[in-house]
């Protein structure tokens, strides 16, 4: 009898984990790595929010919190809806979990039959995949390119779509490539799903506040979407909350409910002490955290000035999130330091290894051509990693 499941063989690792731990092995035999593969800010958690934090430990938060979430916790994320989005949830409609990624493990658990197909704009978060695949569903990936800022169109979307499809997912500003979808592109993207009024639609929208251009948009404002639509969001990315593992989902009721039901099965109530904490942070003016999405920008703006110095990098300008994914084909079937470069997973590699410099091969996202670059750092480290870039492929 086999040891292990054939889900859990089955299952890619998660490639930017991997990178990091390929990157950790390396420091730990002295090598001096510059890491630009996870996606996690490097500013420490704002202190109003670590006080808050505090005074919970302090008011003796120490038990079991409701499966779905602090009932202040709930309304603190239906005013943030409401004022950050334009969206009107109720108490029922609203669930925190363990991180946004637990919020998506739920919704394809319990909407997801064997067969059922999940639209994945490509490039995609890397365990939209395997997430849809574990649940049983199918994932059909739509493939963008550089040419339109990775965004797809609403003829792809048309012509992707089949009796067996049940749901697309999609994040805005997007992870990987920073693309933005504004409101006139997804009210195109809405035209094509009013028209199959049986696929729901899953908005991870974690990076909504790390956005340089004309702003955020959910696609459940359009009355006609908001009843099959599932928005996600939570406090890791613009409040640099990574390892406090809160996400939530404002959904149909009934979704909603399905979500508390087996989360209750699996992890019961997220961490009552950043629950409380979170509750301090969704209340506060998003502008309290401003100061790291302009010191993003800059980043941004220093990356892309930087790589366009770098022969056979070909970068758009991302509009969100703090990424940017160029196009590296350019170097596939050449050799660089007697080592062949095939694809993006070799072009990674050759950068871990040649010029110490830790990214993501686009093929964990579904993009083949690309590779991600995390800007989630210093000044000073982006541009000796890209000085170091530049060195090994020249």
């Amino acid at each position: 009898m086999q040891l292990l499941s054939e889900r859990i063989l089955n299952m890619a690792t998660s490639a930017t984990l991997a990178m990091a731990a390929k990157a950790r092995e390396l420091r730990g035999e002295g090598k001096d790595i510059i890491g630009l593969s996870l996606g996690e800010p490097d500013f420490n958690t704002p202190d109003f929010i670590k006080e808050a934090a505090i005074q919970a430990v302090n008011d003796n938060y120490n038990s079991y919190s409701p499966v779905d979430g602090y009932v202040e916790l709930k309304e603190a994320v239906i005013t943030k809806f409401k004022r950050d989005n334009n969206l009107t949830y109720t108490l029922p409609q609203i669930v925190v979990s363990t991180g946004a990624k637990q919020c998506l493990a739920n919704i394809a658990a319990v909407m997801l039959n064997d067969g059922d197909e999940v639209l994945l704009p490509c490039p995609y978060w890397v365990s939209y995949s395997d997430i849809v695949k574990l649940n049983g569903g199918v994932p059909v990936e739509v493939a963008t390119s550089i040419d339109t800022d990775f965004k797809m169109t609403p003829a792809q979307l048309e012509a992707a779509i089949t009796p067996k499809t049940k749901m697309m997912w999609f994040s805005s500003p997007c992870n990987p490539s920073g693309s933005v979808y504004s409101r006139e592109e997804l009210r195109a993207l809405a035209d094509v799903l009013v028209k199959h009024p049986n696929i729901y639609v899953v908005s991870d929208e974690i990076y909504e506040h790390i956005n340089y251009g004309s702003g955020h948009a959910s696609i459940a404002e359009f009355d006609d979407m908001y009843n099959n639509t599932i928005t996600v969001n939570g406090v890791s990315k613009a409040f640099a909350m990574t390892g406090w593992r809160i996400g939530f989902i404002g959904a149909p009721e009934k979704i909603a409910r399905a979500c508390n039901k087996m989360q209750g099965q699996i992890t019961s109530g997220a961490n009552c002490i950043a629950q409380r904490a979170v509750i301090t942070a969704l209340n506060a003016d998003p502008s309290a955290v401003k100061y790291m999405i302009d010191e993003f920008k800059v980043r941004r703006d220093l990356v892309l000035d930087l790589l366009s110095d770098v022969t056979g990098f070909n970068s758009n300008t991302p509009e969100g999130a703090f990424y940017v994914f160029p196009d590296v084909s350019y170097y596939f079937g050449k050799t660089l330091r007697g080592k062949t470069i095939n694809n993006a997973t070799d072009f990674s590699l050759y950068l871990l290894e040649e010029a110490l410099v830790a990214t993501v091969t686009g093929d964990a996202f579904g993009n083949p051509n690309c590779i991600r670059i995390s800007y989630a750092a210093s000044q000073d480290q982006i541009i000796e990693a890209i000085k170091r870039i530049k060195e090994v492929v020249s």
